[in-house]
């Protein structure tokens, strides 16, 4: 019996082992995608501005070179998992939407209730980009406006004290944990963060 189990943990073991290189094999696919479009983003300007002189790419090439470093340094290559965004758009619009009509209604109707607050959100994104897309998607929810990113957490502007906005937030934030192909068990009483 005690083999047995062994045996199967020793399975368990390796499934994960494979699905792990496969994760891993795609963000490195999806990260060297990134930079071959870089380089051939940063040829085809220079191309146009030389209008295609061959004999300028002698100086071009160390420039296309240090503008592709220079890149990566600054803007490291993200990994992204496409299908994701794809998923994001509808999420994003129907938000955009609900929250343009809720502020228009409040505009127009000032007898709704507000009640302004400035409420502190733990993240359990991990620090870079995919905090500040977080930040900038918040902006979307009906009645939220991101007022400053400090050490793990966002505080957000909210109209209206008596909503639940926790929940809206841990959805934003499964959403861009999804894009950046992060996994995050996040509950209403306790937040981990957990990559792949």
């Amino acid at each position: 019996m005690g083999m047995g189990m062994g045996m199967g943990i020793d399975m368990k073991l390796g499934l994960n082992l494979k699905k792990h290189e496969q994760m891993t094999a795609y963000k490195i696919t999806t990260s060297g995608f990134s930079i071959l479009l870089r380089l051939g983003t940063f040829s085809l300007i220079w191309w146009t501005l030389t209008n295609g002189e061959t004999s300028s790419w002698w100086f071009g090439a160390p420039a296309i070179l240090l503008a592709l470093i220079t890149s990566i340094a600054l803007i490291p290559p993200m990994n992204l998992v496409w299908y994701e965004c794809l998923r994001f758009i509808p999420f994003f619009l129907k938000n955009s939407l609900i929250g343009g009509i809720d502020v228009a209604w409040r505009a127009f109707y000032p007898r709704l209730p507000i009640a302004p607050d400035i409420i502190d959100y733990p993240l359990s994104l991990p620090l870079g980009a995919s905090q500040v897309f977080m930040t900038n998607t918040v902006n979307l929810l009906p009645g939220t406006l991101s007022a400053a990113l400090d050490d793990n957490t966002l505080k957000v502007h909210v109209l209206d004290d008596q909503k639940d906005f926790l929940s809206e937030l841990e959805a934003v934030e499964q959403h861009v944990a999804q894009i950046f192909g992060l996994s995050l068990n996040i509950s209403s009483k306790g937040k981990s963060n957990e990559t792949l």
